[in-house]
């Protein structure tokens, strides 16, 4: 709140001409200095790309002539220029006219205008010019010129507009894991590993799989298991023996095919485990529930009615029709050992993967290639691989989605855009449609970039980060300190600040620790002054212009620091 009072000399010199041909201006000429002024705020604030004030002009007792009309008219001036704010007419008691009247016992008017923003007014002074006439049809006489206001402080408009984007992470494993799984089957009561089975199908193809792992660098052989079962029908003790026994003849099967293909691993203490089931009744229902037996329900309800397998086996072959095909069918698909030997393929290593994505990245999988461009820090590089995995895999979305994002940090808008549009046509993906919203938010396009990154919450943290940026820039300051959480960054350290919150602004930005970001140091030095820290101005604006000397030019216009410009520390710091 300020009053400034007509200073006497100006406005004489100003109105000279004015009241020779306009006598009725003089006494209110003459008592000029005794109007008031409350200005709000003071200095000016840009606010969502505008600059709002607000006031009150108070004129005293006996002031305003009953027959003039008067204009006022704030102007903000600046170094090339100037921008007038909405004029109000004011008007004396006896006017006929539908004006703010302004009695002669004195009165006031309050005063709300806005004017678009513009870099210029950072460094500027707000005036209230009037144009005032006595009666209809007179030449309007221009007079005074007072200075209500200082600058326009910007603060916001430092806000970092670069929008974070997400990318579509690969699913790359270096070691992938595989297993070898084949049965002996044996004859009833019996344990012996039978030549018909030695020879079956599934057990020389894992003996073929474990020579050619042997013989692969890439495969290495880690361990086998060995699970050897007895059919639920008979007694339990026998069953037993023959679990035990099978596991046996299998163990004797396996290792002799380990040391005919020279598996030297296969001789740690650890190497192969076993485990026996002397009554496999977690196989007898699998294979009931995949069979056509008939009354196959019925022996299912039997199971889940009894836990106990002597009753279970009874009620079993109680049910006479369905038993037969139970042993012809089921029970010997039972009397087995699984043997299984797992193998891990390590893949190609970091370098050998970066180097074919650059030079051969079609030797590449596409899990492959996805992951080689996270292998590298360079922008560009990443940009040409992601490039060479959208013409390999024309219909894999996370390739264009993550070519859009590496563009979009190159600051190259328009091949983001290009590309995320591409990903867009594959897929209705969320992730994508964020992203797309960041590139309008580069773009501009604040409303866009909105309805996309509101309607696509679930794609990530740069959603909310970029939802805080766009908060920012429309004012509501409040609602991007929520987006922008507790996520230490410059531009959160902003929003609180500009919410009303310095001390947290600080704080949070001292979290960033020793950063080079001239910005940051600046933004410190803000809030040291508007918490009246002169040390704290001082140091924090001496780093931040050895990190960018631009920033002295900067802080020489800007409002923020007006208490202090002749501070003489601060002066010397921006001479």
């Amino acid at each position: 709140m300020k009053k400034i009072k007509l200073n006497y000399l100006t406005i004489l010199a100003l109105t000279a001409v004015i009241l020779s041909g306009c006598a009725g201006l003089t006494k209110m000429r003459d008592d000029s200095n005794n109007v008031s002024y409350k200005v709000n705020p003071n200095p000016l604030v840009e606010k969502a790309g505008e600059v709002s004030v607000s006031g009150d002009v108070t004129f005293p007792e006996k002031y305003f002539n009953k027959k003039a009309v008067v204009v006022a008219t704030p102007v903000l001036t600046y170094e090339g220029g100037k921008t007038e704010y909405p004029s109000t007419t004011l008007q004396g008691e006896k006017v006929q006219a539908n004006n703010k009247v302004i009695p002669n016992a004195g009165g006031s008017y309050s005063y709300t205008g806005t004017i678009p923003y513009n870099p210029q007014m950072m460094k500027s002074e707000l005036h209230i010019n009037y144009s005032a006439i006595i009666k209809e049809g007179d030449e309007p006489v221009e007079y005074g010129s007072v200075k209500i206001a200082d600058g326009v402080i910007a603060t916001a408009t430092l806000v970092n507009t670069a929008p974070k984007s997400t990318i579509i992470k690969d699913n790359f494993q270096r070691v992938i894991p595989e297993s070898y799984t084949s049965d002996i089957h044996y004859v009833i009561n019996q344990a012996t590993v039978r030549n018909t089975e030695t020879k079956a199908t599934d057990v020389a193809d894992m003996q073929q799989k474990i020579a050619a792992a042997k013989a692969d660098s890439n495969k290495v052989i880690k361990g086998a298991q060995i699970s050897a079962y007895a059919s639920p029908d008979g007694a339990l003790e026998l069953n037993e023996k023959l679990s035990v026994k099978r596991e046996s003849s299998a163990e004797t099967f396996l290792k002799k095919a380990f040391k005919d293909n020279k598996i030297t691993e296969a001789e740690a203490a650890d190497f192969l485990k076993t485990l026996t089931t002397p009554e496999d009744w977690d196989g007898f229902k699998k294979l009931m529930e995949e069979s056509n037996i008939q009354d196959k329900e019925l022996i299912l309800r039997v199971l889940s009615m009894y836990s106990d397998a002597v009753v279970r086996e009874k009620e079993i072959k109680n049910i006479s029709a369905a038993y037969k095909e139970i042993a012809e069918e089921i029970l010997p698909q039972l009397r087995r050992s699984v043997m299984t030997v797992n193998v891990d393929v390590v893949g190609k290593t970091d370098e050998e993967l970066l180097q074919l994505a650059i030079n051969d990245p079609k030797q590449l999988n596409v899990e492959e290639i996805l992951y080689a461009a996270t292998l590298t820090s360079d922008l560009n590089q990443k940009a040409a691989i992601y490039k060479a995995a959208t013409v390999s895999f024309p219909q894999c979305i996370r390739a264009f989605n993550n070519l859009g994002k590496v563009s979009l940090d190159l600051g190259k808008v328009a091949d983001a855009k290009a590309a995320l549009n591409s990903a867009k046509a594959i897929s209705d993906n969320a992730v994508v449609k964020a992203n797309l919203g960041a590139v309008a938010l580069a773009e501009g396009d604040l409303k866009t970039a909105e309805d996309l990154l509101a309607a696509n919450m679930s794609a990530g943290d740069a959603v909310s980060y970029n939802l805080g940026i766009i908060k920012i820039k429309q004012g509501d300051y409040a609602a991007a300190v929520n987006y922008f959480g507790n996520t230490p960054s410059f531009n959160a350290a902003l929003a609180q600040m500009l919410n009303g919150s310095n001390d947290k602004a600080l704080a949070t930005l001292n979290q960033l620790g020793d950063v080079k970001d001239a910005w940051v140091y600046y933004l410190k030095a803000v809030a040291s002054a508007r918490g009246g820290v002169l040390e704290g101005i001082v140091n924090n604006l001496r780093t931040a212009i050895s990190l960018d000397s631009s920033v002295k030019a900067y802080a020489l216009k800007d409002a923020e620091f007006l208490k202090y410009v002749e501070e003489a520390s601060v002066k010397a710091l921006l001479q």
